[in-house]
């Protein structure tokens, strides 16, 4: 996969969520819930966040547990326009983000606050969560 997120401030919190065995997934990898404490590699805009992959992943190597990150600040790839410091930020398709509207919050689709200025395909400092 490409344009993983970059850790910045290392995160606190982590959570174990169960794989499929014969899916890679790169750290960084920013991951969608996809079943029951299951997560997989984000694909498309309206993803229900899970966390930030921090270990990587082989394909077929008979693990069928990752952890994610779900706090820190990470560097996260804008896609689908500009966004301006302090928004709320959701997936906006494979390891991006796009400027969160009010139903992203029901679907629970948002990953946090962007902490600085971005324009579309550039990357912005993001904080997990919505502290």
């Amino acid at each position: 996969m490409t344009n993983e997120a970059i850790c910045i401030e290392a995160p606190k919190i982590i959570k174990r969520y169960t794989v499929a065995n014969q899916t890679a997934i790169a750290y960084g990898t920013v991951l969608k819930l996809s079943g029951a404490n299951t997560a997989a590699a984000n694909s498309i805009s309206g993803d229900v966040f899970a966390g930030i992959a921090i270990e990587e992943k082989t394909a077929s190597d008979g693990i069928t547990e990752i952890g994610a990150a779900i706090d820190g600040v990470w560097d996260m790839l804008v896609q689908g326009g500009n966004i301006t410091n302090g928004s709320i930020v959701c997936l906006s398709g494979a390891n991006t983000i796009r400027f969160a509207v009010e139903a992203d919050c029901v679907l629970g689709t948002m990953v946090g606050k962007i902490l600085e200025t971005g324009t579309d395909a550039t990357f912005v400092r993001t904080r997990l969560g919505l502290i």
